[in-house]
């Protein structure tokens, strides 16, 4: 029979979150920065890691622009679809964002703004920059660094909870 470890590193408060930032649609921008603003919130240290399509919530020309997929969305509560009808998407997009305006949500931008202030930290992916053919000058001002696989790694090793969205 196997014993406990009392003193496991796995048992311990662990005050540091990560999340790694992989989508860049509107339903999948809110929880990684719902997530940050609570964690900052309880006195956590926390990063953002904004790589591939999660790019679109950083940069200056997508972050206010982005959008709800009906398509190939299995939670949507429509046959899937009818996502492929012309301006469903748009559609889904001014749904949510009705919903959320009814809610008191705050936008994706002032969620940024919020969580920055809080110290969250906003990490860009490198290679996903270079991929994408953009440069810092097309990111928002929230963004700290830019940051390979191998600092995302040494933040994440570092006793921290991670969370890939």
């Amino acid at each position: 029979m196997q014993t406990l470890d009392l003193k496991s590193p796995y048992l311990e408060k662990r005050n540091k979150l990560v999340i790694v930032c992989s989508k860049g649609s509107l339903d999948m921008a809110y929880p990684p920065l719902m997530l940050a603003t609570t964690g900052a919130a309880m006195g956590m240290e926390v990063d953002l890691y904004f790589t591939f399509w999660g790019m679109n919530m950083i940069r200056k020309k997508s972050v206010e622009s982005m959008k709800i997929s009906p398509v190939g969305n299995p939670a949507m509560p429509m046959p899937n679809i009818l996502g492929m009808i012309p301006g469903m998407t748009r559609l889904a997009t001014r749904m949510m964002k009705k919903k959320m305006d009814g809610m008191k949500m705050p936008s994706i931008k002032e969620m940024i703004k919020t969580a920055h202030e809080a110290g969250v930290k906003f990490h860009a992916c490198s290679p996903s920059m270079t991929m994408m053919n953009l440069t810092k000058d097309d990111l928002i001002p929230e963004v700290d660094d830019i940051i390979g696989a191998t600092t995302y790694l040494d933040l994440a090793s570092d006793n921290a909870i991670t969370l890939f969205v």
